[in-house]
């Protein structure tokens, strides 16, 4: 019955677990620091070491690293609010971190 094999598909990236994105990217030219990076950070240097272009998405551009660090920035706002007496401003500022951290849950 014939030597006929079918064409291996390749699992899309997003699909991928981090470990096969690793594999993946050290196997890619171009792509170093493999090992140090997440999964979104593997999939983004991935297609753009393979040319492929990203498709814009709906949600924020922010990462969850710039995410926290306004959220540091906030707190530090809110703790100085507090100091002041300034119980309006510390609920606004409260109001902020709390929906920053539902942003790096999703």
């Amino acid at each position: 019955m014939g030597s006929k094999k079918k064409a291996v598909k390749e699992k899309p990236l997003d699909k991928m677990t981090a470990k096969e994105l690793r594999e993946v990217a050290i196997n890619t030219p171009g792509v170093t620091g493999a090992h140090g990076m997440n999964k979104d950070e593997l999939i983004s240097t991935i297609k753009e070491a393979k040319g492929i272009v990203e498709a814009p998405s709906k949600k924020s551009n922010a990462t969850i690293r710039e995410l926290k660090a306004s959220i540091k920035e906030i707190k530090t706002k809110h703790a100085a609010a507090i100091g002041d007496d300034n119980s309006k401003m510390a609920r606004i500022y409260r109001s902020r971190v709390i929906k920053l951290k539902k942003k790096t849950r999703v």
